[in-house]
């Protein structure tokens, strides 16, 4: 009997070792356990085989395996595990009637080192009819214990091996990426592979509100997560056990050299106590992926500033190639808008010792009607008193509600030599459009562009004065000439008026030089005001003043010409009036500038000589009189 015994112990040793298949790697453990329990059914003739396991968290034994498929986890019995592991010690890990396990004939305590590993239950097997004395049994017990201890400590390996193996593929590929939306990505799925029982969010301190498929939340500073900003703010792991929820949760920061980027947040479910294997292997990963992320974002804000150095380095180079002022302030407005995101942008310039505003062409077309006054008094009145930029997330206008709001509004004093010129205010309806880089950015785009702009502007004002006559700021005549000959070889038609103040000598003798210079500004002025930005008005020597309209017809150019003679009647001051000749040429006629001049001179002639206010029109050798 003995030797058979003896052979048993060796034949279950030989089928346990069969089990674990060395060479092909590791089974997995749910498949070790039965075929465990399977071994032992054979060996001991019987029935069925149940191994139970502990759950620390519910305090209670859990089905882990068994060789029959119709147990239920309702079934297990209702015991103290502390009662179990006395009895163990104090008496015997083999019993026959265990309390709870009544529907069992046999039970087995399995210990380790006074640590209970499980319960292995028989049926089928009655003391009375069992032929194996105690002692076998007890073998038996030993050699089961040994064995369920020993592959637990293999799959725990195999388990951990897995996972540092994963951390390896992880690291490479967390070292291969420099996007922040991937290196997430990739935590993400990495817990999911590793711990897919458990919950798991991260808690980011910056906007990643793009990636709406990662359990992703923002960090944020209230009493409800005291644990995760201690974590945030320590950059050391915190635990925190709930027993009424029955879990345990993990804050690992997310901490890279040169700060902390977020918190991973791990929930362990049905556990008290977070293990300590998987706080070690989370940690790792956490640290790692804080490296990971710092380097993304660091590559990701050095990509940022080349593309913002480009983009100033660009637009100071275009702004001084000697772009006219209109050019000037589109080129902006386009860069702006596009690099921005901006809805509005408006070149706003101070005139008359800042007293007045002037809204530069090119900006965007809001800043031209009535209802931007509301934002550009209120950004003026805000930079002259703080004297610094205006960054605002969501602005209130108090203002007509049938005004369109924007929220978004960046707005960048341009000073030059200490000297405020201006400002340059960008909208966007949606609140919170702008980041505050984009409004660091904007600051050093206006501060290069500055000087470009002014020297812009001046330059004009420069070529202006040159072509400008001092009393009258009307053009000279050598820039009318010039237009003139231009207008002849591109244009179809044009009208050309002469126009001379009547009885000026006595206005002089009368009031003085003074009030007679003031009577040809007032009617330089009136010039100004009736004709269109592409006609030009030009001073032709004393008070002979002259209109040159191109592409304009004769019936249209006459028109103008007694507009002009009532306005003149009407609004001067001393009363004074004009008298004009008018002449036409078009691409159907042979023409020339002489003989243009020569017309109109001749009719000017004829209208001073036949009464004064009055329009003459002079075409070929005919004179029309208008008045």
């Amino acid at each position: 009997m003995v030797r058979n015994e003896h052979e048993m112990i060796i034949k279950l040793k030989s089928d346990l070792l069969d089990i674990i298949d060395i060479e092909n790697g590791f089974f997995v453990s749910d498949d070790l356990l039965k075929n465990m329990l399977n071994a032992i059914k054979s060996l001991i003739n019987a029935e069925e085989a149940t191994l139970f396991s502990l759950n620390n968290c519910k305090n209670q034994l859990l089905i882990e395996a068994s060789t029959s498929e119709k147990l239920e986890q309702t079934n297990c019995p209702q015991i103290s595990i502390d009662a179990l592991e006395v009895e163990a010690i104090q008496s015997n890990s083999l019993l026959f009637k265990l309390p709870g396990f009544e529907a069992y004939d046999l039970t087995m305590i399995l210990m380790n080192n006074d640590s209970l590993l499980g319960i292995l239950a028989i049926k089928g097997r009655e003391e009375e009819a069992d032929p194996f004395s105690h002692s076998i049994l007890e073998a038996i017990c030993q050699q089961i214990a040994k064995f369920l201890n020993n592959i637990r400590i293999l799959a725990k390996t195999d388990s951990e091996e897995k996972r540092y193996k994963q951390l390896f593929r992880v690291t490479e590929k967390f070292h291969s990426s420099m996007n922040m939306d991937d290196v997430l990505g990739e935590i993400i799925h990495t817990l999911q592979e590793v711990y897919p029982t458990f919950t798991y969010y991260l808690l980011l301190s910056h906007d990643n509100n793009r990636l709406e498929d990662l359990p992703i939340k923002d960090l944020e500073y209230d009493s409800e997560n005291i644990a995760a900003l201690q974590a945030y703010v320590t950059g050391t792991v915190q635990l925190e056990d709930s027993v009424q929820k029955k879990r345990s949760v993990l804050y690992a920061p997310l901490k890279g050299k040169q700060g902390v980027y977020g918190v991973l947040q791990v929930i362990a479910p049905n556990t008290l106590v977070f293990p300590n294997n998987e706080v070690e292997f989370i940690t790792l990963l956490a640290n790692t992926a804080g490296s990971a992320l710092e380097n993304a974002q660091l590559y990701q804000q050095s990509k940022r500033l080349i593309t913002d150095l480009k983009l100033i380095n660009e637009t100071s180079h275009r702004l001084n190639s000697n772009l006219r002022l209109a050019e000037t302030m589109a080129y902006m407005t386009e860069q702006i808008s596009h690099s921005f995101e901006a809805e509005e942008v408006g070149f706003i310039l101070y005139v008359k010792d800042n007293q007045q505003i002037d809204v530069l062409k090119g900006s965007t077309e809001f800043f031209h009607k009535n209802a931007a006054e509301a934002y550009i008094q209120f950004t003026k009145e805000k930079i002259e008193k703080e004297q610094e930029s205006l960054f605002i997330g969501d602005f209130q206008l108090i203002a007509d509600t049938n005004v369109k709001q924007y929220k978004s509004i960046m707005a960048i004093p341009m000073t030059q030599s200490g000297v405020l010129k201006g400002f340059v205010l960008v909208m966007s309806e949606a609140p919170y459009h702008f980041s505050f880089e984009t409004f660091k950015l904007l600051q050093s785009l206006i501060h290069h562009s500055t000087l470009a702009i002014t020297n812009s502007m001046l330059r004009e004002e420069l070529e202006k004065m040159v072509v400008t006559d001092h009393l009258t700021k009307l053009y000279s005549r050598n820039y009318l000439d010039e237009k003139i000959h231009l207008s002849m070889n591109e244009d179809h038609e044009g009208t050309f008026i002469l126009v001379d103040i009547d009885n000026f000598k006595s206005i002089n003798d009368t009031f003085g030089h003074q009030v007679g210079d003031d009577v040809i500004i007032q009617v330089a002025g009136l010039i100004n005001d009736n004709i269109r930005g592409t006609d030009i008005g030009a001073r032709w020597g004393g008070e002979e003043l002259a209109i040159y309209l191109p592409g304009v017809s004769l019936m249209a150019g006459v028109n103008i010409a007694e507009r002009l003679l009532e306005k003149v009647r009407e609004y001067s001051n001393p009363r004074v009036t004009i008298s004009c000749g008018v002449s036409h040429w078009n691409r159907g006629k042979k023409d020339t500038y002489a003989a243009l001049f020569k017309r109109a001179d001749k009719a000017l002639y004829v209208a001073k000589q036949t009464g004064k206010n009055k329009v003459i029109v002079q075409e070929s050798d005919i004179v029309i009189d208008k008045t």
